[in-house]
């Protein structure tokens, strides 16, 4: 798995435009594993911090907080921008690696975690409008670019 720093180092224009999206709103939506497999969706707001690192945190008793303590599995995906966006939508899965938070900015019982990313894609419409084009890295086949009519 890799750092947001790793991919950025390897492939800086595609990471710009991922980046790019998930900085276009404050929310993003996070998916985790409930006890019993089923996904649930929460709002979260995600920090690339200059180190590197994608981060966010739960608040103290969060359903979301119990599904990562349980299963660290975790994707999240850009905020939805209106009208759609010719920048594209972008995901990335991962797991949800707990930090300890600095004393100045902890809240008691919160999780602070930092995601280390397995898979992250960018999809958007091609020029011309006929195709959806998409990019993508992954832990196994590093950064693809492919195109669907």
């Amino acid at each position: 798995m890799a750092n947001w720093q790793k991919i950025e180092q390897d492939h800086p224009e595609f990471a710009a435009k991922v980046k790019a999206r998930f900085e276009a709103g404050t929310n993003k939506t996070l998916a985790t594993l409930r006890r019993d497999g089923s996904p649930r969706i929460s709002a979260i707001e995600l920090v690339l911090t200059p180190e590197g690192e994608i981060t966010f945190g739960s608040m103290p008793g969060a359903r979301k907080l119990q599904d990562i303590h349980r299963d660290p599995r975790i994707a999240i995906h850009s905020p939805t921008v209106e009208p759609p966006s010719p920048a594209g939508d972008a995901k990335l899965t991962g797991l949800a690696v707990p930090f300890q938070a600095p004393e100045k900015d902890a809240v008691a019982d919160a999780g602070y975690f930092r995601v280390e990313v397995k898979e992250m894609s960018l999809m958007y419409v091609g020029e011309p409008a006929d195709h959806l084009v998409i990019e993508s890295w992954d832990e196994v086949h590093g950064y693809r670019r492919r195109t669907r009519k």
